[in-house]
C-alpha cells in the first residue's frame, strides 16, 4: 500500500512523508474521494501543488473537537467546506424530511454530517485550535455569503459568516483566490481585497467606510427581517454584480458591522482548468473506506470538462456560483484524462461522461468576448439566446470521435443533462449524441410545458421538449435502436397554479408516461427562485401563487406521481400490477395501449 498516494488521512501517511506537522487542515463534510469531480479534493490538491503540506479529515465527529487533532494543530489554517452539496440538500428532503441517502458517504449512510455544517466545522475548528485562522468554502458556503432565506428553518438568516465566525469566505469554484489567501497568511499579510471572497468586517473598518462609486450597498439584514421585498430586491442586484469583469463590490450590515463581498474572481483559463482537473488524482475513494460511496460510482468513469452554466435558470444556484461564462478544458487534456482511466480497475471501456452543467455546452465562447465584458443579463438563453453566444457544435463532435477512436475506449456516453434549447440549435451534435453516444437514456429537463412557468423558471419555450421527444423517437427508430427519455419536472415552482401544473400532466396523460423523476421545488439559498418563493412575487413585484405547506404541495406533486394507463414504447411503465418495467418503442412506432395483451407477449 503506498501511503503518499492520497492527501494524508491518518497520522501513518503523514510520517510516510516525513512531515512532522501540516501546514493546513482541510476538513469536508464529504468521505475524501480524491477525483476532480469532488470540490475537496481539487482545492487539496491545488493547495499541494503550491508547496503546502495538507490533511485531510472528513466527516469528523462535530460534536468533539478533539476529532480533527489527528495531525497536531495545522501550522498556517484550517480550511472548512460541507462537501460538494449543501448539507441541508444532503440531509432534507422537499417536504423538510430526513433522507434516507446521503450519496456522499460510504454506503449512503445518513447522520454523517450535521445540519448547516459549514458553521459547525468552522466552530469545530476554533474550540480545537484556538486563535487559528478559518477559511470557508464550497457551494453551501458560497450560496449563502449574504443574507438569505432558509428553507429549512424558514426564516431569514445573516451570511454563514456570522454564525461561523471564519475568517474569510471563498465564493464561486475559488482556485485563484484559494491561492492567494493561503499565500497571504503564510506571509502574515491581511485578507483584504481578495477577489472571489467575503469577510465579516470589524468594528472600525466599518465605522471608517465610505461607499464608493465601485460599491452596491444592499439591504441590510434588518431590512430583510422587516420587508419581504428586500430579499428581491438583494437577488436581483447580486445577479447583476456576478459578472467578474464588471460587477462591483457589494456591501451589507448586519448587527452594526459590514459583510464586504469583493468581485467574483475571473473564471480561469483553458490552460488553468487544465491543470486543475489534471493534478495527480488517483481517482477514486481514499483507501479507509470499505464500502462503497454512492456519489462516486456515478462518476467514476467520467471525465469533468465544463464549467459555468449559460442557463442562468430561477431554481438553480450556478449563476451564483460558478457563474454564466462556459469555460472548457483543451480537447487535448480531455484525452489524456481518458487514457488515464485505463489504469483503474473498474474501468471496462465505457466512458460515462464527458460534461459538466449540462451535456451539449462543451466548446461554447462568446462571438466578441469584449461584449460579454460588459453584460448584466443572467442568462445567454433567456428570454431568448444571445446573440452573442455562440453554440457551435464543432468542438464536442470532434473531441467525441477523437475520443471513440482510443483502443482503450469501447463505449462513451453523454449523460450530463442535455439543454434542449441548444439541442434544436445543434442539429449534427444532436443527432450523433442519439445515434452514438446514449446508453439506453438521456437525461432531459423540461422542468415544464406551460409557457407562463417556464418564464418565471427563466427556461425555454413550451415547444422545445416536444420537438426533442419527436426529434430522439425518430432518429433511435430510424437506427433501430431501443433507447428512452429521462424527463425532469418540477412541481410546485413559485407561481405555478394547479391548472398549470395540470398542462404537465395532461401531456403525460396523453403519451401514457409515468416519468420516473420528479422534482419537488426546493428554495436554494441566494437563488431567484428562493426570492420569489419568500417574497411570494415575481422579478417584477407581482403577486404570485406560492404553496407553502405539505397539505398545500401535495396535489402537484401527486400529479406528476400518479399511475397512469396504457404504455409508452421506450420508456418505463407501471404494469397492471404496478410493478415498473422497461418497454421498448415498436419500430412502427405505435404505442401499445393495453397493458395486459403488452405484459402477456414480454412473458411469452
Amino acid at each position: 500500500m503506498n501511503l503518499t498516494e492520497f492527501l494524508p488521512m491518518t497520522k501513518e501517511e503523514m510520517q510516510a512523508r516525513k512531515w512532522d506537522a501540516i501546514d493546513i487542515l482541510l476538513v469536508t463534510g464529504d468521505a475524501y474521494v480524491d477525483h476532480p469531480s469532488f470540490g475537496a479534493a481539487v482545492i487539496g490538491r491545488l493547495l499541494e501543488h503550491n508547496g503546502f503540506r495538507v490533511g485531510v479529515i472528513a466527516q469528523p465527529d462535530w460534536k468533539n473537537p478533539d476529532s480533527l487533532k489527528l495531525f497536531g494543530r495545522p501550522k498556517i489554517a484550517c480550511a472548512v467546506t460541507s462537501g460538494n452539496m449543501d448539507s441541508m440538500v444532503c440531509i432534507y428532503t422537499a417536504g423538510r424530511r430526513l433522507r434516507h441517502e446521503d450519496m456522499y458517504s460510504p454506503s449512503g449512510k445518513t447522520g454523517m454530517r450535521p445540519p448547516h455544517a459549514e458553521a459547525v466545522y468552522v466552530q469545530l475548528c476554533k474550540a480545537a485550535f484556538p486563535g487559528i485562522p478559518t477559511v470557508l468554502g464550497g457551494v453551501g458556503a458560497s450560496m449563502r455569503r449574504l443574507a438569505h432565506y432558509d428553507y429549512w428553518q424558514d426564516k431569514m438568516r445573516p451570511s454563514i459568516l456570522v454564525d461561523s465566525k471564519a475568517d474569510i469566505l471563498v465564493y464561486g469554484m475559488g482556485e485563484k483566490a484559494v491561492t492567494e489567501i493561503f499565500d497571504r497568511l503564510r506571509d502574515g499579510k491581511d485578507l483584504i481585497g481578495i477577489r472571489g471572497t467575503a469577510r465579516y468586517a470589524g468594528g472600525k473598518e466599518t465605522q471608517a467606510f465610505v461607499p464608493g462609486e465601485n460599491d452596491v450597498v444592499l439591504p441590510s439584514f434588518e431590512e430583510f427581517c422587516n420587508d419581504k421585498n428586500a430579499i428581491m430586491r438583494q437577488t436581483v442586484t447580486v445577479e447583476k454584480e456576478m459578472n467578474p469583469w464588471c460587477g462591483k463590490r457589494l456591501i451589507q450590515m448586519v448587527n452594526g458591522r459590514m459583510i464586504v463581498v469583493e468581485p467574483p474572481q475571473l473564471p480561469l483559463k483553458s490552460e488553468e482548468f487544465d491543470q486543475v482537473a489534471e493534478f495527480p488524482y488517483v481517482g477514486k475513494p481514499h483507501f479507509k473506506y470499505t464500502e462503497k460511496i454512492p456519489a462516486f460510482e456515478t462518476i467514476q468513469n467520467s471525465i469533468p470538462a465544463v464549467r459555468g452554466c449559460p442557463g442562468g435558470c430561477a431554481f438553480c444556484g450556478l449563476v451564483f456560483h460558478q457563474g454564466k461564462n462556459v469555460i472548457s478544458r483543451t480537447e487535448e487534456s480531455v484525452l489524456r484524462s481518458i487514457k488515464k482511466l485505463q489504469n483503474q480497475k473498474f474501468f471496462r471501456g465505457t466512458v460515462t461522461d464527458i460534461g459538466g452543467a449540462a451535456g451539449n455546452i462543451f466548446g461554447h465562447k462568446p462571438k466578441n468576448p469584449e461584449l460579454c465584458k460588459k453584460c448584466r443579463r443572467c442568462s445567454c438563453m433567456f428570454p431568448d439566446p444571445c446573440p452573442n453566444y455562440n453554440a457551435d457544435e464543432k468542438p464536442l463532435l470532434d473531441l467525441l470521435r477523437k475520443a471513440m477512436a482510443l483502443p482503450c475506449v469501447k463505449n462513451l456516453f453523454i449523460n450530463s443533462g442535455i439543454r434542449l434549447d441548444l439541442a434544436l440549435m445543434q442539429p449534427k451534435l444532436t443527432k450523433e449524441i442519439i445515434l452514438k453516444h446514449v446508453s439506453g437514456h438521456v437525461k432531459v429537463a423540461p422542468e415544464h410545458l406551460d409557457a407562463r412557468v417556464l418564464r418565471l423558471m427563466r427556461k425555454g419555450k413550451a415547444d422545445e421538449f416536444p420537438r426533442f421527444r419527436e426529434i430522439f423517437e425518430k432518429v433511435s427508430a430510424e437506427a433501430g435502436k431501443e433507447q428512452f427519455l429521462i424527463p425532469l419536472f418540477i412541481s410546485n415552482f413559485p407561481g405555478c397554479t394547479a391548472e398549470e401544473m395540470k398542462v404537465v400532466d395532461d401531456y403525460l396523460e396523453k403519451h401514457h408516461w409515468s416519468p420516473q423523476q420528479v422534482q419537488d421545488y426546493i428554495p436554494l439559498p441566494m437563488t431567484i427562485g428562493a426570492a420569489m418563493y419568500y417574497a411570494g412575487t415575481d422579478t417584477d413585484g407581482n403577486p404570485i401563487e406560492v404553496n407553502r405547506g405539505l397539505k398545500e404541495r401535495r396535489e402537484q406533486r401527486n400529479m406528476l406521481r400518479r399511475k397512469r394507463s396504457g404504455f409508452t414504447p421506450g420508456a418505463y411503465n407501471k404494469d397492471k400490477n404496478g410493478e415498473t418495467r422497461y418497454f421498448p418503442p415498436r419500430k412502427d412506432g405505435k404505442t401499445f395501449e393495453k397493458s395486459g395483451k403488452r405484459f402477456e407477449k414480454r412473458k411469452k
